[in-house]
């Protein structure tokens, strides 16, 4: 027989077992939220090694993240939750302070941390051996390997920048100050190389280059530079040695005089006096402007220039005249 007493107990005891279960409930929610609390510590504390300085490139949090995964830093689509909690990273160079953090240390440095900049401008017509030392005496780097890096990733010996001002972070290594100077040249060029061709060929390309990099070193202004591209192709038809003093002011020499002595010792490639054509390596590094008067070269007669008074050129066709405007000038 069902009695109150007994449905009493019954109540008790069910009141008793959902006490329990909601007791086992909250343990089990409290072990379950300290074991996510506890990955999420042990996670933001795994080691991280980067650069000093790390460039981080514009675009959503989620490109970063993908960029920086493709460099071969350790992040995953984790992180990509984790700094839209922490902040939005800055774009631009990150100074990391070493090449080791913590996973959460790096995460705060990517929205917080700056890197102190320095501007180093490679000047159109400069070689690239005086703009590396001009990098390693700015950015304190070690000129040697930055020579080694440059050899090592560019495909020609020289030329393969384009002249800039460019803003490089203090602890920058050589090895990625050249990835990211060859990168973003070979980029521009072919951009332009585009524009002009509709393609990108780069043994045709640098042919101009080389071109370009004579009208550099003897143009005294870009208006110039056509005139002076013209006097190249029509005396390379004709069968003529170029004899141009820039062509010697490669490498080392960049800015030292040519005298007669000079080129009469010179047995390198870049001596037009010895040699036919132009070099198959270019002088320096060229300006845009230099390459499209490679490419389009004024329509002329000239065969000769020569420095006038005013600071631009005399050009002439006939070499009688020619001689009369150096006569000009040495009065």
């Amino acid at each position: 027989m069902y009695t109150p007493f007994c449905n009493s107990i019954n109540k008790r005891e069910s009141v008793k077992n959902m006490n329990d279960k909601a007791l086992t409930i909250v343990k089990w929610s409290f072990e379950i939220v300290l074991i996510i609390i506890l990955s999420f510590m042990y996670y933001l504390n795994q080691p991280v090694r980067t650069q000093k300085v790390v460039f981080i490139p514009k675009g959503s949090i989620n490109q970063i993240i993908t960029q920086l995964y493709k460099r071969n830093y350790n992040v995953s689509k984790l992180d990509s939750i984790l700094l839209r909690l922490i902040g939005s990273p800055q774009s631009g160079w990150i100074d990391m302070g070493s090449t080791y953090s913590v996973r959460g240390d790096f995460l705060y440095k990517l929205t917080t941390a700056k890197a102190a900049l320095q501007n180093v401008t490679l000047i159109p017509g400069e070689t690239t051996y005086i703009f590396l030392n001009q990098l390693a005496d700015k950015l304190e780097l070690d000129r040697d390997i930055l020579q080694k890096e440059y050899s090592l990733q560019a495909n020609i010996i020289e030329g393969a920048l384009v002249p800039n001002t460019y803003k490089l972070p203090l602890g920058i290594t050589e090895k990625e100050l050249m990835r990211i100077l060859i990168y973003n040249s070979k980029k521009q060029m072919q951009e332009l190389s585009i524009k002009l061709f509709g393609t990108y060929n780069e043994k045709r390309w640098f042919h101009f280059v080389a071109i370009a990099s004579v009208i550099q070193k003897e143009s005294a202004n870009i208006k110039e530079m056509p005139l002076v591209s013209s006097v190249i192709y029509n005396r390379i038809k004709k069968g003529m040695k170029l004899q141009m003093d820039g062509t010697l002011n490669y490498g080392k020499y960049s800015h030292i005089k040519i005298t007669p002595k000079r080129i009469r010792e010179d047995d390198s490639i870049y001596n037009t006096y010895k040699n036919r054509g132009i070099p198959e390596v270019p002088v320096c590094n060229v300006s845009f402007e230099a390459i499209k008067a490679a490419v389009f070269p004024a329509k002329t007669d000239y065969l000769y220039f020569m420095k006038s008074k005013s600071g631009g050129h005399d050009f002439s066709r006939n070499y009688s005249t020619h001689l009369r405007n150096i006569k000009h000038v040495t009065k």
